[in-house]
C-alpha cells in the first residue's frame, strides 16, 4: 500500500467533481462545480464540452493542491456521464458541436426508422440495447448530418463519449474509450472487443473518427506535465454507472445497486453470462480487465434527481432538495396525488420517448406537500416496475444496494424497501460512483491484486428493511399501473 492518493474525476450531468481518496477509502476532500445544461428545443439537452473540460481541469487542480503536488498522486480514475457525445477537432482540439446530452431526443424519429426497418431484434441481439436516442451512436450520426463542422472535419473528426474526451485534453490528444462507456454506443457488440464495422455502418458513424477501446483498468497513459506540475498517470476508466456497481462491490452474480442521481440506474451483476432479456431491459459490459468480461443487466430511469430540480426550479414547489423529506413527512400519503415524471420519455422497461410527464389526482384539497410526496412516490413505483422485470429476466433483487445524491433521503431509502419488499442498503458515503473509479485506478496502478482486494475500500452501509402491510403496498401500486397503462396508451 502506498501514502499517495487516488483522484478522481467524477465528471456528471449537472456538476463535474473531483475527489480525492486514500488507498484505504478514505475520501480526503472534493472539489465540485456546476455544468450548463442547456435546452435550445423541446427534448434537446446540450452540454458546452469547452466547459466540462476546463471546470473538470479546475477542479482537478484545486485537488492535486491539496494533495501536495502532482508527485502525492499515484494514478486518476475517470468516471462520466455515459452516452454524451462530443465532435472534436484533432488539430486544434477544440469542440465542434456542443455535447448532445444521454437525456437529448432528437434523434426519435432516426431511431423509429431503425426500428420500423426492422432492425431492432438485430441490436438487441448483438449489443444488448433496445433502439432509443438515449445511445450515443445516433447522437453522432445526428451531428455529422446537421452540423457543418462536423461534416466538414473529414480526417480531422474525433468522436467520443465524455471520458473520451477528457482523456484527450488531459493527455494532449491519446484518444481512447473504455469498454464499459464504448458498450453504450450501440456499435460494439457484446461480446466483441471493438467497434462493429456492420453496426458503425448502420448508423453512418466513420470507424475513423472513433476511439480506441481499452480495458478499465491498465495503464492509459499520463496527463501533461503543465497541467498539474506535474504528469499523473490515468490507470482506471469507467462509465458512472458500472463505477456505482463496482464502488457498491457489486463483484458477485446476483450483486443488484441503483444509483438515484441525475436518473435512476439500476445494474444486477451477471457474471460471465452474456444476458439476454426479454423484458427490454439492457444487456451490458459491467467491466473488462484483460482477459475477465464481467456483463450487467440494467434498467433506466431517466428523471429521478431532475425531477426534483424541476420542483424547485420549473414549479417553485420547494427552495431545495433537503426540503422534500419533510415536506413528505408532514402528510400520511399522497392525498391520491400520482406522477408519472416522464419529463423525457419513459424508459426501461417501456423505451417510449413519446410519452409525456402526468400529475393526476389533483382535488382542490392537494397541497405542495402532496405534489412533492407524489414525486418522492413515483420513483418507487417506477423500481418496482423494473423489479418484475429483473424477475422475469431471472435476476430477481434479493436485496438492493443503493447510491447518488436522492438516497441520502432517508424517507425515499424507507419507501423503496416498502414498495419493494426487500432489504435496502446504503453506504456511509454515497457517492460510490466515484469509489468506483478510484477502486479501478488504484488496481490500475498495482495498489490492489484484484478488484475484490480494491473492495476493501467501500465503507459500512445502513440497512433500511420493509416495513408496509402487503394491502396499502397492492393498493399505491394498482393506482400507479392505472396511470402508466393510460400514458402508454393514449
Amino acid at each position: 500500500m502506498t501514502d499517495r492518493y487516488l483522484l478522481v474525476l467524477d465528471e456528471g450531468t449537472t456538476s463535474t467533481r473531483a475527489m480525492l481518496y486514500a488507498p484505504d477509502g478514505r475520501r480526503i476532500a472534493m472539489a465540485q462545480a456546476e455544468l450548463t445544461q442547456y435546452y435550445p428545443q423541446p427534448g434537446w439537452v446540450e452540454h458546452d464540452a469547452a466547459e466540462i473540460w476546463t471546470r473538470t481541469r479546475d477542479c482537478a487542480r484545486q485537488m492535486v493542491e491539496r494533495a501536495g503536488g502532482a508527485d502525492r498522486i499515484a494514478a486518476i480514475g475517470i468516471t462520466n456521464q455515459r452516452e454524451t457525445v462530443v465532435a472534436w477537432d484533432r488539430r486544434t482540439g477544440e469542440p465542434l458541436a456542443p455535447a448532445i446530452v444521454w437525456q437529448d431526443r432528437r434523434t426519435t424519429a432516426q431511431c423509429t426508422a431503425l426500428r420500423e426497418a426492422g432492425h431492432e431484434a438485430m441490436l438487441q441481439q448483438r449489443t444488448g440495447l433496445v433502439v432509443d436516442p438515449y445511445f450515443s451512436a445516433s447522437k453522432m450520426r445526428w451531428l455529422i448530418d446537421h452540423v457543418p463542422a462536423v461534416a466538414e472535419a473529414g480526417d480531422a473528426l474525433a468522436l467520443g463519449t465524455i471520458e473520451s474526451w477528457l482523456v484527450w485534453k488531459l493527455t494532449g490528444g491519446l484518444h481512447v474509450s473504455d469498454a464499459s462507456n464504448a458498450s453504450r454506443t450501440q456499435m460494439v457488440a457484446l461480446d466483441g472487443t471493438d467497434w462493429d464495422p456492420a453496426l458503425c455502418d448502420l448508423f453512418g458513424v466513420p470507424r475513423a473518427a472513433l476511439p480506441e477501446i481499452v480495458d478499465n483498468a491498465g495503464a492509459f497513459g499520463d496527463t501533461l506535465a503543465e497541467l498539474f506540475g506535474g504528469a499523473i498517470p490515468i490507470r482506471g476508466l469507467a462509465g458512472d454507472q458500472q463505477a456505482a456497481s463496482i464502488g457498491q462491490a457489486c463483484l458477485t452474480p446476483g450483486d443488484a445497486k441503483a444509483t438515484l442521481g441525475t436518473g435512476a440506474f439500476i445494474l444486477a451483476n451477471m457474471g460471465a453470462q452474456m444476458p439476454a432479456s426479454r423484458h427490454r431491459l439492457l444487456g451490458t459490459l459491467l467491466y473488462r480487465i484483460g482477459d475477465q468480461r464481467i456483463y450487467a443487466l440494467e434498467g433506466s430511469i431517466f428523471i429521478a434527481g431532475n425531477l426534483i430540480k424541476w420542483l424547485r426550479d420549473q414549479l417553485g414547489l420547494i427552495g431545495s432538495a433537503a426540503e422534500t423529506e419533510a415536506l413528505a413527512r408532514s402528510v400520511p400519503d399522497s392525498g391520491g396525488v400520482l406522477m408519472l415524471p416522464a419529463l423525457a420519455g419513459l424508459g426501461a422497461p417501456h423505451w417510449r420517448p413519446d410519452v409525456n410527464g402526468v400529475i393526476a389526482g389533483l382535488t382542490q384539497g392537494s397541497t405542495r406537500a402532496h405534489i412533492v410526496r407524489a414525486a418522492l412516490e413515483s420513483l418507487s413505483h417506477q423500481l418496482a416496475d423494473l423489479a418484475t422485470a429483473f424477475a422475469a429476466d431471472g435476476a430477481p433483487w434479493r436485496q438492493l444496494r443503493i447510491d447518488g445524491g436522492m438516497s441520502a433521503n432517508d424517507w425515499i431509502a424507507q419507501d423503496i424497501a416498502d414498495m419493494l419488499d426487500v432489504s435496502v442498503d446504503r453506504p456511509a458515503d454515497v457517492e460510490t460512483t466515484a469509489l468506483g473509479a478510484a477502486m479501478l485506478a488504484g488496481l490500475g496502478a498495482g495498489l490492489f491484486r484484484s478488484l475484490d482486494e480494491a473492495a476493501t475500500m467501500a465503507g459500512k452501509t445502513t440497512r433500511f428493511d420493509p416495513a408496509m402491510l402487503p394491502q396499502p403496498r397492492d393498493a399505491r401500486l394498482s393506482a400507479w399501473h392505472r396511470l402508466r397503462d393510460r400514458a402508454l396508451t393514449s
